[in-house]
């Protein structure tokens, strides 16, 4: 029998919901490119509810402990006191969001002496110590294409957002103003704009698929460029450098993972480089941005504004300077945790979960690390190494 430790975020301040906005959700049967949805056995669970907080229980306790295994359900996931701490040494299975992660660094992995398996509900294994996984042999998953439509949503909801400066406009309604000239000072079109995605994978063609209606020139950079047919359907132009494709582009919108060539990509000289007044848009991961470069860039104007739901590390601690530095759009980690995306990506850890305890093969595309190397998608996406250091700040979220 096994004991699974899932670590999800708080339930709502007000109580789990007992009512929801909607009756149900929209129906979908594929991705785009025909990639099937999660397809396990069975769901213990009505989609459209809340499963990514801890009363949801990403639905899996019925089914875990019908064949006898011990589940923990947990937000406390900070500091050597927290209940993940506590639980890991005899887990056998860990179960995170990238919302709310559980960092499975090198030091806690080396604790977990029984782990086997590490599941993502979502997208994104950098909170895992992927070296770390690869050295001990622990299979790390994670539910591959389940929300990357959410994200590319918000990532043009956000653009949308700064450029035509909606936050401020809607804060004037709030204070019971009607300040037109206040809000249409920093308001443009995005129409004729250059934008540009750094990667251009599920996230990022999804991205630049949406934005081709708005009537903007579009460019991306990739390590693995798009087929000349999609190239020409979008009218797409790719630049073999990250810095090539900044410097034309009036937004920028990043898409890529965080793995240790990424890390920290968009400093003080890459910032340096891109279009005086420009907006950077990042649902990727916090860590690909330097925190305190993107501040000083919005304060002396080199970018208009910065907009994005990944921080790091997260929870992001009260006195982050991207919560007040002007211009911003921030939200917290909320992009691909849409009930929709929930619904999905529940389902997806319940299928992982069924083909490991049955001993089938996990899915290709949900491998990121299996048999000692980067699998699936991580070997496609990834490169090997750590991404985790500094995630002990995490842990002041909760003392403040």
């Amino acid at each position: 029998m096994a004991k699974i430790v899932c670590i999800l975020y708080d339930d709502p301040v007000d109580g789990y919901p007992k009512s929801y906005a909607r009756d149900g959700l929209a129906k979908i049967d594929h991705y785009p490119g025909g990639q099937t949805l999660p397809s396990p056995k069975a769901i213990d669970f009505q989609p459209g509810t809340l499963l990514g907080s801890v009363s949801g229980e990403l639905g899996l306790r019925k089914y875990l402990e019908s064949f006898g295994h011990t589940l923990v359900v947990t937000s406390d996931k900070d500091g050597p006191d927290s209940v993940f701490e506590k639980e890991l040494p005899d887990a056998d299975i860990v179960i995170s969001q990238p919302f709310w992660p559980a960092y499975l660094t090198a030091e806690r992995i080396a604790k977990a002496q029984k782990l086997k398996l590490a599941i993502t509900a979502g997208i994104g294994s950098d909170h895992v110590d992927l070296q770390a996984a690869i050295d001990r042999g622990i299979t790390v998953a994670e539910v591959t294409y389940c929300n990357s439509i959410s994200v590319s949503e918000h990532v043009v909801m956000m653009i949308l957002g700064l450029v035509r400066n909606y936050i401020p406009s809607y804060q004037w309604v709030v204070e019971g103003g009607w300040n037109i000239a206040d809000c249409v000072a920093r308001s443009y079109d995005v129409e004729g704009m250059h934008v540009g995605t750094v990667a251009a994978g599920r996230i990022g063609l999804a991205v630049l698929r949406r934005l081709k209606p708005f009537d903007v020139v579009l460019h991306y950079h990739d390590r693995h460029r798009l087929p000349d047919a999609v190239e020409k359907e979008l009218n797409v132009t790719w630049h073999d450098t990250v810095e090539d494709m900044v410097k034309v582009c009036d937004v920028v919108t990043i898409n890529c993972p965080l793995h240790p060539e990424t890390e920290n990509l968009f400093n003080e000289k890459m910032l340096s480089q891109m279009k005086r007044g420009a907006y950077l848009v990042n649902t990727a991961r916090g860590k690909i941005c330097n925190r305190d470069a993107v501040a000083r860039a919005l304060e002396t104007g080199q970018l208009a504004g910065y907009a994005g739901d990944v921080w790091f590390p997260q929870p992001a601690p009260k006195d982050h300077p991207w919560r007040t530095m002007p211009h911003h759009g921030m939200t917290p980690h909320i992009s691909g945790t849409s009930l929709s995306a929930q619904a999905r990506y529940a389902a997806g850890t319940r299928e992982i979960l069924e083909c490991w305890f049955e001993g089938r093969p996990i899915r290709e595309e949900y491998l990121i690390v299996d048999g000692g190397k980067l699998a699936g998608a991580g070997a496609h996406s990834y490169s090997a190494g750590d991404a985790t250091s500094g995630s002990e700040e995490a842990a002041r979220f909760k003392g403040e």
